[in-house]
C-alpha cells in the first residue's frame, strides 16, 4: 500500500509542478506581450506626439521668424536713428569746436590788445591794440565787442560814430553786458544820441548794478542821495555805496600790504614826493647818481618809486631791491622794513619768504621803526612763520600805532572791532578807526561807516555811513568827477564836451579846478582850429600837436592867453 500512496503523492507533486510550470509560461507569454502592447502604444504615442510637436514647433519657428524679423527690422531702424544721431552730434561737436576754437582766438586777440594797451606808450601802438580788439569783436569777444564800443563812442582813433556805438551797446546788453546797460543808461539820462529818458536810464542802471556793475550801484547811489528822478531816500543810497565799498574793501584785506611811507626830501629843491606826475629823466639821473654815491634818503625814495612804479618809473622789483640793499647796508631801518614787505608778499626779486620777512622787520623794529614794528605785528597777527600770537600782534600795534603809523592804528581798531585776541570794545574800535582814518587809511573809514551803518558803538547815522563810504571810494579812487571825465571827445562834438565838463563840475567841489583848465584847454583847440586852421581841417591832424609843440603846449597857451588877459585889463584900467 505504503509504494502505491507514495507513486500517488508523486504524481500529484509532478502534476502540480507542470501546472505552475505551464502557468509560469502562460504569465510569461502574457507579460511579454503586454510588454509589447505597451511598447507598441508608446511608440503610437510618441509618434502621434511628435506629429503633433512637429505642428507646435513649426508655429513657434514661424512665430520666432517673426519676433526676429520685426527685432531685426527695429534694430535697423535704431541704427538708422543712431548713425543720424551720431551725424547730428558729430555735426554739433564740430560746430561747438569750431565756437570753441573761436572762442579762444578772440580770447588771446584781446588778451594780447590789451598787453598792448598796458604796456604802450604811443598812439600807433594803442591803435594796433584796437586792430585786435576789432577783430576779436568779430569772433564774438564781448570784452572786445564793449571796447569797440567804447571807442566808437569816444572816438579813439577817430572811429567815432555815436549811432553804431548805440547799436553795438543794444546789442551788448542784450548779452547781458553790464557794462552796456551802465553806458546806455548814462546816454539815455543825458540825450546823447538817443531819446532823453530818465525812466529808461533808471532801468539800464538798475540792471547794470544787478549785473554787477560798480558804476551803475555809484550813480544810483547818488541818484537817491540826492533824489535826482527818485524820490530822495538815504537807505537805499547806503545800500548801493554798501556794495561797492564791500567789492573793495574785500579786494583791499585779500591783498593786505605796507603802503609805501612818504619819505620827504625837503632839504632838496627837486622834491621826489612832489605832486608832480612824471620824474624829468634829467632829474632821475641825476638822483641816480646821488643813490650810487651813497645818499641813503635818494636810495630808499628810488626803491620806493621803483616798488609800485609811480613818478614814470616802471615798476622794478630788482632796482627797488638793490637800492634798499644798498640804504639798509648803511643803516636805513626805513630800507630794512620795505625789504621785509617784499619777502613778506613775494616777487621776482624777492620770492615770498616769511623768515627773511621776520629778520628784516625785526631789523628795523629794534631801530624804533615803525613800519617794522607793524611787520612783526602782522606775521604775530596771521601767523607767518610764526605760531598765532594775538597779544604780541597787540604788542606790536600798540607800538607802532603810538608811532603813528596808520596801519597799526587800523589793526589795533580791527583787533578790538572782531575781539581777536581781546575783548570787543567798540569803543576802543572806534578810537583807532578814527585815528586811522585821519591820516587816510581806507579801511579805517569803511570800518568807520560800517559802524554808523548799524550804529555799533555809536549812534546810527544814515547819512555819516554814507558820507564814510563815499570819503572811502575817493580814496580808493573809485568816484571819478563824472563818469566820463578826463575823456577828450572829437571837436565835432565840442559841445558834448562842454556839457560833460559841466556836470564833472557839479558832481563834485574838488572838480572845479581840474575842470576850468580842461575846459581852457579845449576852448583854445576850439579857438585855434576856428581861427587858424579852418581852411587845413582835413589836412591836421590835432594829436600832432603833443609832439611837435611837446605834451605841456596846452598849459602854454592858457598861460598866454592868461597873459593877455591881464595886460588888457590893465590897460582898460589906465
Amino acid at each position: 500500500m505504503k509504494p502505491l500512496i507514495l507513486l500517488i503523492e508523486i504524481l500529484i507533486i509532478l502534476g502540480v509542478t507542470i501546472k505552475n510550470t505551464e502557468a509560469g509560461k502562460h504569465h510569461k507569454r502574457q507579460k511579454e506581450t503586454n510588454v509589447t502592447t505597451q511598447v507598441s502604444v508608446n511608440k503610437v504615442k510618441q509618434l502621434l506626439s511628435h506629429i503633433s510637436g512637429g505642428r507646435k514647433s513649426s508655429k513657434l519657428i514661424n512665430k520666432r521668424e517673426y519676433i526676429l524679423g520685426k527685432r531685426k527690422q527695429r534694430k535697423l531702424k535704431m541704427k538708422e536713428i543712431q548713425n543720424k544721431d551720431f551725424l547730428k552730434r558729430n555735426k554739433n561737436h564740430l560746430k561747438q569746436q569750431a565756437k570753441k576754437n573761436s572762442t579762444d582766438e578772440g580770447d588771446e586777440l584781446f588778451n594780447m590788445g590789451i598787453k598792448i594797451i598796458q604796456e604802450s606808450k604811443s598812439q600807433k601802438q594803442k591803435a594796433e591794440a584796437y586792430i585786435l580788439f576789432a577783430k576779436a569783436a568779430d569772433m564774438g569777444n564781448l570784452k572786445a565787442m564793449e571796447k569797440m564800443a567804447d571807442a566808437l563812442l569816444f572816438g579813439n582813433f577817430g572811429m567815432q560814430n555815436i549811432t553804431a556805438a548805440i547799436q553795438l551797446y543794444e546789442s551788448l546788453a542784450k548779452e547781458g553786458s553790464y557794462k552796456a546797460q551802465n553806458a546806455l543808461g548814462f546816454l539815455s539820462s543825458y540825450g546823447i544820441g538817443m531819446e532823453y529818458d530818465q525812466a529808461k536810464a533808471l532801468i539800464y542802471y538798475t540792471f547794470g548794478s544787478a549785473g554787477g556793475s560798480m558804476m551803475s550801484q555809484m550813480i544810483l547811489g547818488y541818484r537817491y542821495l540826492s533824489g535826482i528822478n527818485v524820490l530822495q531816500n538815504c537807505e537805499i543810497a547806503l545800500n548801493h555805496y554798501k556794495k561797492v565799498a564791500d567789492y573793495i574793501a574785500d579786494k583791499l584785506e585779500k591783498n593786505e600790504g605796507i603802503p609805501v611811507e612818504k619819505v620827504r626830501l625837503t632839504e632838496r629843491p627837486e622834491n621826489l614826493s612832489s605832486n608832480s606826475e612824471i620824474l624829468d629823466w634829467d632829474i632821475y639821473q641825476y638822483y641816480k647818481f646821488l643813490a650810487e654815491r651813497g645818499d641813503v634818503q635818494i636810495q630808499v625814495s628810488l626803491g620806493q618809486l621803483h616798488l609800485i612804479g609811480r613818478k614814470g618809473l616802471d615798476q622794478d622789483y630788482y632796482k627797488a631791491l638793490y637800492y634798499f640793499l644798498k640804504a639798509a647796508k648803511s643803516g636805513s631801518a626805513n630800507a630794512m622794513a620795505f625789504i621785509g614787505k617784499m619777502y613778506l608778499e613775494g616777487n621776482a626779486a624777492a620770492p615770498q619768504n616769511n623768515a627773511t620777512a621776520f629778520k628784516y622787520f625785526s631789523m628795523a623794529a629794534n631801530k624804533g621803526n615803525a613800519i617794522g614794528l607793524h611787520g612783526l605785528g602782522l606775521l604775530y597777527f596771521y601767523g607767518k612763520g610764526v605760531p598765532v600770537n594775538y597779544a604780541e600782534a597787540l604788542k606790536y600795534f600798540q607800538k607802532a600805532a603810538e608811532k603813528g603809523w596808520p596801519n597799526a592804528q587800523f589793526h589795533l581798531g580791527f583787533m578790538y572791532y572782531s575781539g581777536s585776541g581781546v575783548w570787543k570794545d567798540y569803543k576802543l574800535a572806534f578810537k583807532y578807526f578814527y585815528l586811522a582814518s585821519q591820516s587816510g587809511q581806507p579801511l579805517a573809514i569803511y570800518y568807520l561807516a560800517e559802524m554808523y551803518a548799524t550804529g555799533t558803538g555809536v549812534i546810527r547815522s544814515c547819512r555819516t555811513a554814507v558820507e564814510k563810504r563815499l570819503k572811502f571810494l575817493k580814496k580808493r579812487r573809485c568816484i571819478q568827477w563824472h563818469f566820463f571825465y578826463g575823456i577828450e571827445l572829437p571837436f565835432k562834438d565840442i559841445h558834448l564836451a562842454r556839457r560833460l565838463y559841466d556836470m564833472a563840475a557839479q558832481t563834485s567841489p574838488d572838480a572845479h579846478i581840474p575842470v576850468f583848465f580842461a575846459l581852457m584847454k579845449l576852448e583854445t583847440m576850439h579857438l585855434i582850429r576856428d581861427i587858424l586852421f579852418l581852411n587845413f581841417t582835413m589836412r591836421w591832424k590835432w594829436m600832432k600837436l603833443d609832439s611837435t609843440l611837446g605834451p605841456y603846449w596846452d598849459l602854454f597857451v592858457i598861460g598866454l592867453i592868461v597873459a593877455m588877459l591881464i595886460f588888457l585889463i590893465r590897460n582898460r584900467h589906465r
